[in-house]
């Protein structure tokens, strides 16, 4: 069976379109010769800086032909009939129609066509073409003479030739498949690489092409340029004693810029070594697309260099920064750097080299400005002053000024949210508010809630804003702050994601939970909510963040209670309400408490956000393997709703519970009662308001009464006490007692007090199981 070898070669390809754009190429092609009726063993894509590549094997030559039998109207219809039929058929006589009978219908027209096959070099002669210039690039352009007349083909970057070729894998010749796209005819040459070989290449199939532009300096697969980097950058770090500090995302966009991978090593002066290695690393990467080097040696009681940082720029999605090891495991960067160029010089890549140093000197004495530049004072202290004395700070510290310059500055939050500096100043009151129930020094959290954003003004958060937390931490330390406050700013940010890392430091956690609870309350207050798959303030990341710090660091938390004491929005407070027990409330505390206290009027926007956060709560557990029923029959409950670790430990003690036999067979009596009840109450059934002991008449009524109170008594007191398999086990004493009922008993008995009474103990016994989970939710 013949194979199919398919190249588009253009101008360079931005490298970060080039895999999602080979896989495009891929699924509109194969999925184009399945549907004109061919068939095939095997696709492979491929991608360069300059051609986009498609190896299709085992491809049918020619597709079947189709036998297809429409129906027709009665050989006794009328005209009009008859010739619709004719027309829909493709037939211009109904001579060439044959005349089926049916022995209810009588005598009826059928047209038997058949449609012939397609010879496969036809169906790719059209194929391809339109896949061109029906292409998903997410920008592209057009070029030429031919730019100026309407729908002249839009490319990524101008496509220069087309080579498509169709034959066996071995033996015979392969043919060309002939077509022409705005004047570019298909072919079977192609060019090698733009220096080192641009004269043009006569290839047949895919071997003879692979191995063809090898020789001509270009490297097909995409991985094997990825692996000979990295293989090369290694030894070349080895050689000088060092190790290749790995970054896999920048490793992808440098085999997409090269189809020749020549691996080479710079320098520069090791004072600019004082700059920290993120910023180091991220000015290296960012401008000149290089990796660096470490030592070999781990310094002592170091944490991860890079490990953390943040995003305060609303909807943005800022890249982790890079790291050198794991946690505790963190290496001095050396003053070399590894880059990669696209050619053999002559000379060895020395100038190459040299070029490169003088680049990533200069941007690296930008960067030391920036870093001398975050430790000075700031030109304007005494205008700093109202602001140092809003929130306490040592204007004698560059941080502390920073802050203060935040905030005097008025850099909007949210339009309807206020400024940064409002905002610090809800989360340094949230934060000194959950420090004691999160166990952390009060002092110490209200203030790293105050320097958390202190670094968004720093010049090196301004030229990478990766860093934002990073600098903080650093900048913290150099000015003598306790270090669960410094570690605050860099991992209050955290988590960023399902696969990011959670704080653990209380300090850290108290003000990780104030950030995003201000956020999450604040959006919800204004009306600003995620809709489908759009959430442009990272809500969803939010609440997940909430929910992964307090059930990971097994954080026992109520939310109501703190968050009504939080200040009110950018200072427009809702008009003040007044609750018995709870006193004033304020916007933000008013809208948090009616969505975690069942006592006051909730709203609709409330209930929104409490679904919202229920919602993550059961992703969360779903990824960790929680059965969805579970969940649902827990949140069902009224209890302990707003306290997130609580959910989680009663679903999985009762995922443990109904494991077991005892489980599964309550589970069963359980649902039985509720179904009866349900099914009485629907008939408008009167049921017993208690039950009455004096009305049983068989012992089953008597042992499952005892038992239930006893269940009750024993399940109420575990839950209280948090012991979650105590109190199933306390249920399971249900399960010999509930059987017995159902064998034994006839619910529906003729006298009407006894039957109201018995359906007065199946209330008991939803009631009973109730405290735990609503088991009608549960499937099985």
């Amino acid at each position: 069976m013949p194979d199919l070898l398919l190249e588009l070669r253009s101008e360079e390809i931005p490298a970060r379109m080039q895999r999602k754009a080979a896989g495009d190429l891929k699924k509109m092609i194969t999925d184009g010769l399945v549907e004109a009726g061919l068939t095939y063993e095997g696709a492979q894509e491929y991608w360069t800086p300059r051609r986009l590549t498609l190896d299709i094997r085992g491809l049918t030559a020619r597709s079947k032909d189709v036998r297809e039998e429409i129906k027709g109207p009665s050989t006794k219809a009328p005209d009009a009939a008859v010739q619709g039929f004719l027309r829909k058929a493709g037939l211009t006589d109904i001579a060439q129609a044959h005349t089926h009978s049916d022995p209810k219908k009588g005598d009826f027209y059928v047209a038997h066509l058949v449609k012939p096959g397609r010879s496969a070099e036809e169906i790719i002669a059209e194929l391809v073409p339109a896949t061109i210039r029906a292409f998903p690039w997410p920008k592209s352009m057009r070029w030429g003479k031919a730019s100026a007349k309407p729908g002249s083909l839009r490319w990524v970057r101008p496509l220069q030739s087309i080579l498509c070729t169709f034959g066996p894998e071995t033996g015979a010749e392969p043919v060309v498949i002939d077509f022409e796209v705005d004047g570019i005819r298909s072919g079977n040459v192609t060019y090698g690489h733009r220096f080192h070989a641009p004269d043009a290449i006569t290839v047949k199939r895919f071997d003879d092409y692979v191995a063809k532009l090898f020789a001509a300096k270009v490297v097909l697969d995409a991985e094997r340029r990825k692996e000979i980097i990295r293989h090369d950058a290694n030894n070349l770090a080895f050689a000088s004693g060092l190790e290749l500090v790995e970054d896999d995302a920048l490793l992808e966009e440098i085999s997409g810029l090269v189809e020749w991978p020549v691996v080479l090593m710079g320098e520069f002066e090791e004072d600019y070594l004082q700059i920290p290695g993120e910023v180091i690393r991220l000015t290296i990467r960012a401008n000149q697309k290089c990796f660096v080097c470490s030592s070999t040696t781990p310094l002592r009681g170091g944490r991860t260099e890079g490990s953390g940082g943040g995003d305060d720029t609303l909807g943005a999605s800022v890249p982790p920064p890079l790291t050198l090891k794991g946690e505790g495991d963190q290496r001095a960067l050396a003053n070399r750097f590894i880059l990669t160029s696209n050619i053999e010089a002559s000379d060895g890549g020395v100038e190459i080299v040299h070029g490169n140093g003088k680049v990533v000197r200069a941007r690296l004495s930008d960067a030391l400005y920036f870093w001398n530049t975050d430790q000075a004072d700031m030109p304007d202290p005494e205008d700093l002053r109202a602001s140092g004395d809003k929130f306490g700070l040592d204007l004698s510290k560059p941080l502390d000024q920073r802050m203060a310059r935040l905030d005097k500055l008025d850099v909007t939050f949210h339009a309807k949210l206020g400024t940064q500096g409002q905002r610090v100043s809800r989360i340094a009151a949230l934060a000194e508010e959950l420090a004691p129930i999160i166990g952390a020094d009060p002092a110490q959290a209200k203030r790293a809630a105050v320097l958390a954003k202190a670094d968004l003004t720093t010049e090196a958060v301004g030229e990478f804003p990766e860093l934002q937390g990073v600098m903080g931490r650093k900048y913290a330390l150099l000015q003598g702050e306790q270090p669960s406050v410094a570690a605050a700013l860099e991992e209050h940010y955290k988590p960023q994601g399902p696969s990011d890392h959670v704080p653990t430091d209380p300090v850290s956690v108290t003000v990780a939970l104030a950030d995003k609870l201000d956020t999450l309350v604040g959006f919800w207050a204004i009306d600003e909510k995620p809709t489908g798959s759009k959430d442009p303030y990272a809500l969803r990341r939010a609440a997940l963040g909430v929910i992964r710090i307090l059930v990971e660091n097994g954080v026992e938390l109520k939310l109501l209670p703190l968050l009504e004491q939080h200040d009110g929005l950018a200072g427009k407070n809702i008009p003040t309400v007044s609750d018995q027990s709870n006193g004033t409330i304020n916007a933000i505390g008013r809208a948090i408490a009616s969505v975690f206290h069942k006592g006051l009027d909730v709203n609709q926007n409330s209930l929104d956000l409490l679904s919202f956060f229920h919602d993550r709560l059961k992703v969360y557990l779903r990824d960790r393997g929680a059965r969805h029923d579970l969940i649902d029959a827990v949140l069902a409950t009224d209890s302990a709703n707003d306290d997130l670790l609580l959910i989680v430990r009663r679903v999985e003690a009762l995922g443990t519970f109904l494991d077991t036999e005892d489980g599964k067979n309550l589970l069963a009596g359980t649902k039985r009662a509720a179904n009866i009840l349900a099914a009485e109450e629907k008939k408008g059934t009167r049921v017993a308001a208690t039950v009455d002991a004096a009305k049983f008449t068989l012992p089953q009524e008597e042992a499952l009464f005892a038992a239930v109170n006893q269940a009750e008594k024993d399940a109420a007191q575990a839950i209280q006490a948090q012991d979650f398999s105590a109190a199933m086990q306390a249920l399971s004493q249900l399960r010999a007692p509930v059987d017995a009922f159902f064998d034994g008993v006839l619910v529906n008995d003729e006298d009407e007090g006894v039957r109201a009474n018995r359906l007065a103990l199946l209330q008991r016994i939803r009631a009973a199981t109730g405290q735990v989970a609503d088991f009608s939710r549960i499937a099985g």
